[in-house]
Parts: C-alpha cells; sequence; structure tokens
C-alpha cells in the first residue's frame, strides 16, 4: 500500500497561525511566511528521514538502527519547534501588536516540546 505524497504548498502564499497552548478559544499568533523558511529548511531533511525510517521498519532492520535514526528525527523536529518558538517570541518583542499572545501562553507552548 503506498502512502500519499503531501501536497506541497508554497509557504509565502498563507500565513502560518500557531495556537496558544492554553485552549480553544486562546489566542493565535500569524507568523510571517518569510521568517518560517528557516523552519521549513529544518524540516525538509527531517521528511526525508523519517521516508528513511520507515523504508528501515519495512526491511526489517535491526532494532537499535531504527531507534538511533528516531532520535535523530525528534531531535531535528524539536529544533524545528524551538526556531518556531523563538520567531514567535522575536515577533511578539519587535511588533507586538500581531498577536494577542500572552507570556504565560508562550511559555506553556515552549514547555510543549519539552
Amino acid at each position: 500500500m503506498s502512502t500519499p505524497t503531501p501536497r506541497s504548498v508554497p509557504i509565502e502564499e498563507e500565513l502560518v497561525e500557531v495556537p496558544s497552548a492554553t485552549g480553544r478559544d486562546a489566542a493565535l499568533m500569524t507568523l510571517h511566511p518569510a521568517d518560517m523558511q528557516v523552519v521549513v529548511k529544518r524540516l525538509k531533511p527531517a521528511q526525508g528521514q523519517i521516508g528513511g525510517v520507515l523504508s528501515m521498519i519495512e526491511a526489517g532492520r535491526e532494532c537499535q538502527d531504527v531507534v538511533i535514526q528516531l532520535a535523530a528525527v525528534s531531535k531535528a523536529l524539536d529544533r524545528a519547534g524551538f526556531a518556531v518558538i523563538a520567531i514567535g517570541l522575536k515577533q511578539c518583542i519587535t511588533d507586538p501588536g500581531t498577536s494577542s499572545m500572552d507570556v504565560q501562553s508562550m511559555e506553556k507552548l515552549f514547555l510543549s516540546l519539552a
């Protein structure tokens, strides 16, 4: 069974909304697409690594090899998440009118990656 290929959408065409970790009715922060390019660059290799891990599992590779690659993917995803938080914090400081998120919401969002 083949996995559908995700549709590629240029990030410049849409804003990325980051929901607050405080709940459904909480504030949203809209991140500038140009700033998110660094995150996209971090996620592209992780996307390839995930495909590699799937291939390893399907080929019956050793558990240790699979876990090592999963740890690498996890680290890459964490770094991308921290980059999103850093961009959001920078944006809140330099352009406070773009978000209604408060410090507590940003802290919870940051801790959700821990």
